[in-house]
């Protein structure tokens, strides 16, 4: 079996993925509340800046293992 064809197929899907990142990231600007949930750190002290989006960051992980686990109960 020549391994070329499943490594073009895992190469397109790579792309595919890294193009909707890149999409998700540039759609991320424009809503308004993702960043800037009241659990997210935000220091800001003369020139330096500290930013964390902890709950952000939680509730992204809560949202994207519900998705994993539908996806993945076929």
């Amino acid at each position: 079996m020549d391994p070329a064809p499943i490594t073009g197929k895992i190469l397109i899907a790579f792309g595919l993925l890294i193009v909707l990142a890149g999409v998700v990231l540039v759609l991320v600007g424009r809503v308004p509340w993702i960043g800037r949930l009241p659990g997210d750190i935000h220091i800001q002290r003369g020139n330096f800046t500290f930013y964390f989006p902890l709950a952000t960051s939680l509730i992204l992980s809560v949202v994207l293992t519900l998705i994993f686990y539908l996806l993945g109960r076929r």
